[in-house]
């Protein structure tokens, strides 16, 4: 049993919090190349560390040791959204995921789709009328709420502008509690950011609180049904779930989705995208790779044990950091490259290497309906546009905290697909709708 390279230093003098959340990507990268190792130590957050940049490690992680390694109970997501199957352990974390799962797959997801495809129509449709350059991830992002409040509130923007405004508002404040230190403080004329996170989180209870009791239908009626441990469980889920966390994943990877295939040069990609569903399932995937939109997940050590031979210590934590395991070059050759055909080559079948959205018993419990927005959106796009880069010298340099997206607002122009040239487009805009949709009802029987 080999020692982690590394060093944790000595408390706080030695903690790099700091470097890591400054930089995550130079943070990791120096140290995989001055330890030639992909898993490696360091202090983040006061606390040995062992972080996790190689596809072995993070299966052993998240699949072979899931049970060893927990989530850190007393994480700022459990201050922000309570007890809930991303901060539970153990046997409660597996019952309550036996209950919600089904809301997240089989009829319900089904019955979500032409709403999914409606709100995408929507939201959308209209990027070409001024012919001017769009900020993409503020309209990619607005288009996740949509989604979300509609789905899980059964509040439409569209029927209920002001609520939907509110609560959007609520959300993105809540949110921010999460990337705010956590002191909770209140004086005259100004609070501390988790102080109003923690006070827009009492707001969007109230709210939650009300549909839970008023409403019959839709996701909020299903879930009142399910066989929850308390009656608290409900609105901490659904507070989860209405949560600014997914509608800034989505406007991620859409903001990403539409930079890689930007421009004439990707012209040929985006009409194969068009016509085939199979090739624009193989670009998300290399989106997701190349972009996730978190940097990782920690978890704590329950036992002594092992990653990739290196000894951990109970008590300390392990981080996965998703950008260094997507670009593993053991597993994904010329990792830096945007390669759509690698998932119909080299790594046909091995979507399951990927921690775009967590892996292995506790992964994301959405992720297939993850994957039904995006196949609507950008088969919306697709079906809809051409779209390149304005200006087309724009600094394109990522940053990766809170969610990856370019450090300056992309902007991008969209221009309308030819009459003649979007006939066969708009019978794939069936074809593609069709396809998610068929996707959707095969997971019925899930």
């Amino acid at each position: 049993m080999s020692k982690l390279p590394g060093s944790t230093g000595i408390s706080l003098l030695g903690d790099k919090s700091l470097e890591f959340y400054r930089d995550p990507i130079t943070f990791c990268e120096r140290r995989i190349e001055k330890h030639g190792s992909r898993i490696f130590q360091a202090r983040l957050l006061n606390k040995s560390t062992s972080f996790v940049c190689s596809v072995q490690g993070m299966k052993e992680l998240l699949c072979d040791k899931s049970s060893v390694f927990l989530k850190d109970p007393t994480d700022v997501m459990t201050y922000m959204y309570g007890d809930n199957i991303v901060t539970t352990n153990g046997e409660e974390a597996s019952l309550l995921r036996l209950s919600l799962m089904n809301l997240f797959t089989g009829k319900c997801l089904a019955s979500s789709s032409d709403y999914i495809t409606s709100v995408c129509e929507r939201s959308l449709k209209d990027l070409s009328s001024s012919a001017e350059p769009q900020a993409v991830y503020t309209i990619f992002k607005r288009l996740g709420s949509e989604l979300v409040l509609g789905l899980f509130l059964n509040i439409k923007a569209e029927e209920n502008p002001e609520a939907f405004e509110e609560i959007t508002q609520l959300c993105t404040l809540h949110w921010h509690g999460i990337i705010s230190a956590p002191v909770n403080v209140r004086i005259p004329m100004w609070s501390s950011g988790f102080s109003t996170a923690l006070e827009a989180k009492d707001k969007l209870m109230e709210i939650i609180k009300e549909k839970l009791e008023l409403e019959q239908e839709g996701f909020v009626g299903c879930l009142r049904a399910l066989p929850l441990p308390d009656a608290s469980c409900a609105s901490q889920h659904l507070l989860l779930f209405i949560s600014a966390l997914i509608p800034k994943a989505l406007a991620s990877l859409l903001t990403s989705f539409t930079l890689a295939l930007c421009g004439p040069d990707q012209e040929e990609a985006r009409a194969r995208a068009r016509r085939e569903p199979a090739y624009l399932d193989q670009v998300l995937l290399e989106v997701q790779r190349l972009w996730p939109p978190f940097i990782g997940g920690r978890r704590i050590a329950s036992q002594d044990t092992t990653l990739g031979g290196y000894h951990i210590p109970k008590g300390s934590a392990a981080m996965y950091v998703s950008y260094g395991v997507h670009r593993d070059p053991e597993v994904f050759h010329q990792p830096e490259e945007f390669r759509p055909e690698r998932w119909s080559g080299r790594n046909a079948g091995q979507e399951g290497l990927l921690c775009t959205l967590g892996n292995g018993p506790r992964n994301c419990i959405g992720v297939q309906l993850n994957h039904v927005f995006l196949k609507a959106a950008c088969g919306y796009l697709l079906q809809h546009y051409d779209w390149s880069l304005s200006p087309s010298d724009q600094t394109l340099q990522y940053k990766w905290l809170p969610v990856s997206r370019p450090e300056d607002p992309l902007m991008v122009v969209f221009t309308p697909l030819r009459d003649q040239a979007s006939r066969q487009p708009q019978d794939s805009t069936r074809d593609t709708c069709t396809h998610t949709q068929a996707e959707a009802r095969k997971n019925t029987n899930d």
